[in-house]
């Protein structure tokens, strides 16, 4: 299990893109620079940008988190752990919207709404946390889209904090899924 990505619902995404980019070295991701858009039944909509670490890594790694690398010459190489950042995602919503009243909720400022993480398995995740008492879902069953499958925790009675776990076959967002999972969020902003 590694932290695959950090979600913000914010007052203004691009200023706080802003504060991501100029402050951690983060860009925006190539294949949605301006982010994208989605509308609920409601005609309310959530306005999302989709950010990038400042490290990358051109190769499959042996396992999706870490790698050992060697450093130095000789007898001096010296084995060294690195981690590459997790994804931001960052949005924002017009009045009415799922987005704005969770921020509206938080005094205008919202803040990390869930943290991501990547698993194996999603169902077996489920099933184990449901076994131990340690979460409660947002749907019964996971959310599937192309290359990817999802589901959110209600607010952990632990640390408050909206789990994700995702499963990945390939990178990248799925904006069917992020509207449904938004959507199972609903009743969660009060």
């Amino acid at each position: 299990m590694r932290l695959d990505h950090i979600a913000y619902r914010v007052a203004d995404r691009y200023k706080t893109a802003k504060f991501f980019v100029e402050c951690f070295g983060y860009r925006f991701a190539e294949d949605l620079p301006d982010g994208f858009e989605i509308e609920f039944e409601d005609h309310s909509k959530a306005k999302c940008l989709v950010m990038v670490p400042p490290e990358k890594i051109e190769t499959q790694l042996p396992i999706p988190w870490a790698s050992l690398l060697a450093v130095g010459d000789g007898d001096e190489k010296i084995n060294q752990e690195y981690h590459v950042a997790p994804e931001i995602f960052i949005s924002d919503g017009t009045e009415g919207s799922i987005v704005k009243d969770w921020v509206l909720a938080r005094n205008g400022v919202g803040g990390i709404h869930h943290l991501a993480y990547q698993v194996a398995s999603v169902e077996e995740v489920i099933e184990e946390w449901t076994a131990k008492g340690f979460a409660e879902f947002t749907t019964d069953e996971p959310l599937k889209c192309d290359g990817l499958t999802q589901i959110f925790t209600k607010p952990s009675e632990l640390t408050g904090v909206i789990y994700e776990f995702i499963k990945r076959d390939k990178q990248g967002f799925c904006q069917e899924n992020v509207k449904d999972l938004m959507n199972s969020t609903k009743g969660l902003s009060k």
